[in-house]
């Protein structure tokens, strides 16, 4: 397994790639070669500017006093990102967890996430695509298809976007209707067995109707071998078909309808990767490593396991949305209603072997539906008071079945949690004088969740319960100007995390007592800079941030109204999180452009005085012991801490070179993309097994295409040096006789591999 590396070596090693990423760009990006466009980035609408709906009104990113990046679908191709787990490669200070299940995945900005996985908590970066928020973040983990861009927003969104966006926001906008006739096809096929197949279609059905339609399927074996049965596993297929239709019977009317589907399955495989010599299957002497892990060697390149119950998911989602406009030419007034049901079958092999005595399975379903219903007046952006008023309700319900057992951690239980969402928000921008912007912005919701647990395990013994409560967000900005292409900034902003049930295993009579778990609450400050020089043809931005996060919640010890203590989701600390975010973009020549990002993020846990211990921690590691007498479990204190999901160092490049090929209509197209993480702990209680260190991913891809980019034919080498890693590990420890025993979920591009992409579109 891999080791911590060490933070100094790291941040020399760091500083010197992005010092030379920047050089490069601003040494190329000369007078002589001007140049609008940027590749990696979406289509200007002029003058190399890059719109963005991330404060609910088309702006130029520039002008937006937030750290935003936007990533378009030319990054996601060259970095190998086809599904939502992949986006960490190009988003610093973004970390997408996948687990092996996932309802536990999860999603971390600037080390910020969520670590408890009730279908009653929220997530701490919310997600929406085309202004629909997802309702259950599980739903998120599927293909992108269609994608226009990609908006991440860093640090709290409270204020505009709800309580579930207390660390940030993905905000993912697909193509839009065109007004002329147009398709794309689009195929992939890998050395590893991963084939892709896209289509799309838009175009005017009428002078007022547009449409788009598009599809996509995906299916790949796996990168994991079950060595009972031969078959591959840690695959997925999935299918997905998107339409929308633009109807402008006026001028002044726009709506749109837009209809979602997806369909997929996965398969689960965990490979070990240490296994203690003294590891015997659920303490058992005559099993030993031999027997329940049969000619495996447990390495970090070990993508062998041995299991009689194929783990995996099946899931479908369909969700509707309508969204109309109408400008009254001082304001726009906005209505968006979505619906959206999703269900998910899981099954887990919970023992991880073949061993027929143990053959423990977990399988659950999950549904997930909600109705939403929002508001907007926005005003137009020709004035020097700008305002965007909104009203937002959302209904939201959650249903969960769940059996495990038949030998060991024995769970049988349905659960429900609704959410009921009323709110009002707004912002107000206004020019003070010809260069200083102040802004302001307020929300006050209305919160009414409930529960429901049936615990089927134990006589049937039924919960119910519900909360209901207010709460504030707020923002305030300046932004002062020193030219049309340079201004600084300044914000504070708060978020805030709803109430949670802790609805899982060990639900009893004494935590219904206890009642919900207190909102989670964050402020930021942020200092950023924007800037565009050499015509616009060279984009600087930097961001410092700083943010406090209070009744952070997480799995800890409470102390119940009974005077017991156990661990149970509760607000257990605090956590602050600062650093700095540099993102550069320039376009050298007519045929040469460079990019490159960079984010330090320190984060620390300041308060956790009663954290759950990692498996086999001992007192001299400085775990308290379990006191008998008094039935509290052991705890350990985490203040100073980093939390789980929050490397130091992410960096990323990429170079893009296209050179044309004699007089004819062809040229070459060359990419080059690179992402570097540094070491980071899968687990909240720093469990030194659960660390995965550093590394760096670099992907080529070179190919030819028309000049006018109707067809293109590329060829490809993801993660080009074959560095191995894990997107998460587990330490089931107690599984295999209190000794270690880490297990690994292997990403996509665990090894290296080749592939061919096409496309033609008219």
């Amino acid at each position: 397994m891999a080791s911590k590396l060490d933070d100094t070596r790291v941040a020399s090693n760091i500083g010197i790639m992005a010092i030379s990423i920047i050089a490069m760009t601003v040494a190329t990006a000369t007078p002589l070669h001007a140049q609008d466009t940027a590749p990696a980035a979406p289509k200007p609408a002029s003058d190399n500017e890059i719109i963005v709906t991330a404060q609910k009104r088309a702006e130029n990113i520039q002008k937006v006093p937030l750290a935003v990046q936007v990533v378009n679908d030319h990054a996601l191709q060259v970095n190998g990102v086809r599904n939502f787990a992949d986006l960490s490669k190009v988003a610093p200070s973004l970390v997408v967890r996948p687990a092996e299940q996932p309802v536990n995945s999860s999603i971390s900005i600037r080390g910020i996430g969520t670590f408890a996985f009730s279908i009653s908590t929220e997530p701490s970066v919310a997600v929406q695509v085309d202004d629909v928020p997802v309702a259950f973040q599980a739903r998120a983990f599927t293909n992108l298809t269609d994608i226009d861009r990609l908006e991440v927003l860093r640090g709290p969104q409270s204020t505009l976007y709800g309580k579930s966006a207390s660390a940030g926001l993905l905000n993912i906008v697909t193509k839009d209707p065109t007004p002329t006739l147009t398709g794309r096809v689009g195929a992939l096929a890998t050395s590893d067995s991963e084939f892709q197949g896209n289509a799309s279609l838009s175009g005017p059905l009428t002078d007022t109707l547009g449409f788009r339609a598009s599809v996509n399927w995906d299916k790949f074996l796996g990168n994991v071998t079950n060595v009972t049965d031969g078959r591959r596993l840690s695959g997925r297929e999935d299918f997905s078909a998107r339409g929308k239709l633009k109807w402008t019977p006026t001028s002044d009317l726009t709506v749109h309808l837009g209809l979602d589907y997806v369909d997929g399955h996965t398969t689960l495989g965990q490979p070990f990767i240490t296994i203690s010599p003294d590891a015997r299957l659920r303490g058992t002497p005559a099993l030993t490593p031999a027997v329940f892990a049969p000619g495996i060697t447990a390495t970090l390149g070990n993508r062998l396991v041995a299991n009689d119950f194929v783990g995996g998911t099946r899931y479908h989602d369909f969700q509707q949305s309508l969204r109309a406009s109408y400008d009254f030419g001082f304001a726009s007034l906005m209505s968006i209603t979505s619906h959206d049901f999703y269900k998910m079958y899981d099954r887990l092999d919970n023992d991880g072997t073949a061993i027929a005595a143990f053959n423990n399975q977990q399988t659950g379903t999950i549904t997930a539906s909600q109705w939403t219903q929002e508001f907007r007046l926005i005003s137009a952006s020709n004035q020097p008071l700008r305002y965007t008023l909104g009203l937002f309700y959302a209904d939201a319900n959650f249903t969960q079945i769940r059996d495990r057992g038949q030998v060991f951690s024995l769970s049988h239980y349905t659960a429900s949690a609704g959410s009921l969402q009323k709110a009002a928000f707004g912002q107000l921008e206004y020019d003070v004088f010809k260069n200083l912007t102040t802004i302001g912005g307020l929300r006050y919701g209305i919160d009414d969740v409930s529960y429901t647990f049936l615990d089927r395990q134990n006589g049937n013994a039924y919960f119910s319960g519900s909360d209901e409560r207010d709460y504030v967000t707020y923002k305030a900005s300046l932004r002062y100007t020193f030219t049309p292409d340079v201004n600084v900034f300044f914000t504070h902003a708060s978020g805030r995390k709803g109430v949670s049930y802790d609805l899982s295993t060990g639900f009893n009579a004494t935590r219904a007592a206890g009642g919900p778990v207190k909102p989670e609450t964050s402020k930021d400050f942020e200092l950023g800079l924007r800037s565009q020089m050499f015509n616009r043809r060279l984009t600087f931005n930097a961001t410092l941030f700083t943010a406090t996060y209070k009744n952070f919640q997480a799995q800890g010890i409470e102390t119940l109204p009974d005077g017991t203590s156990n661990f149970r989701l509760a607000n257990v600390g605090a956590i602050r999180t600062r650093g700095v975010e540099l993102e550069a973009n320039g376009r050298a020549t007519d045929h040469l452009s460079l990019g490159g990002s960079l984010a330090y993020v320190d984060a620390r846990i300041t308060s956790f005085p009663v954290a759950q211990c990692y498996p086999g921690q001992t007192l001299a590691l400085g775990c308290v012991p379990a006191n008998a007498a008094t039935g509290a479990p052991a705890f350990q204190n985490l203040a100073g801490a980093r939390p789980a999901q929050a490397p130091v160092w992410k960096a990323s490049a990429n170079i893009d070179y296209t050179h044309a090929l004699g007089n004819g209509p062809l040229e070459a197209a060359a990419n080059a993309a690179f992402s570097y993480q540094s070491a980071i702990n899968y687990s909240l209680s720093q469990d030194p097994a659960t660390v995965q260190g550093g590394y760096g991913i670099l992907n080529l891809s070179l190919g030819v295409r028309s000049q006018d980019r109707r067809w293109e034919v590329m060829g490809f080498v993801n993660n080009v040096t074959d560095k191995q890693y894990a997107a998460n590990l587990g330490n089931a420890y107690g599984t295999f006789g209190n000794q270690l025993a880490v297990t690994a979920l292997l990403p996509r591009d665990f090894r290296r591999y080749f592939g061919v992409r096409s496309s033609f579109q008219f």
